[in-house]
């Protein structure tokens, strides 16, 4: 089996995870940091701001049974694409929206995704998701792993997280996994 890399940017990592570990073909979904400037950042000092980095996901596919471009298309079904360094309460450069490109065919399928949702107006205000290449990805701390799995309840995850994997759930149907 081929498995392929990507990582997403968008949010509160622990989002992301929930959704994107919902669709047939992901293979597995680690929260994570990426983009910033310090060699050993942690939780604490990446929500301060501190580090540069943003909270991503990183995802592995495969994609004989999930494109890259699918996975593009649920990433803009499931957070905002428009508003600069914030999603919903969530403010700072740790929740931007970017896609960190592993190769020059994803660059290129982000670029013209950007472009088209751009020109087909599908939000007021036009698409701040950064595009850049990947850098060192840095796993998040045990603890956030399958944080909405493990905490559904939890106010945050009640309130953002659930209603995200669900319009995921709603949005692609036909692609979640079975059971």
């Amino acid at each position: 089996m081929t498995q392929a890399v990507t990582t997403l940017a968008g949010g509160c990592f622990w989002c992301l995870e929930a959704a994107f570990e919902q669709l047939d073909g992901v293979l597995s979904v680690l929260p994570g940091y990426m983009g910033g400037h310090d060699p050993r950042p942690s939780y604490e000092a990446v929500c301060r701001g501190d580090t540069g980095h943003a909270e991503v996901v990183q995802i592995v596919f495969d994609p004989a049974k999930i494109d890259f471009e699918t996975l593009l298309t649920a990433f803009f079904t499931i957070h905002d694409p428009t508003t600069l360094n914030r999603q919903g309460h969530d403010a700072g450069t740790q929740y931007r929206s970017a896609i960190f490109f592993h190769d020059a065919s994803q660059q290129a399928v982000a670029e013209a995704m950007i472009a088209r949702l751009n020109s087909d107006g599908i939000w007021d205000s036009p698409i701040v998701t950064e595009v850049t290449p990947a850098s060192t990805f840095f796993v998040a701390e045990e603890y956030h792993h399958q944080y909405f799995r493990r905490n559904p309840y939890q106010g945050y995850c009640v309130a953002v997280v659930a209603p995200k994997a669900l319009k995921l759930r709603k949005v692609f149907a036909e692609r979640i996994k079975a059971g």
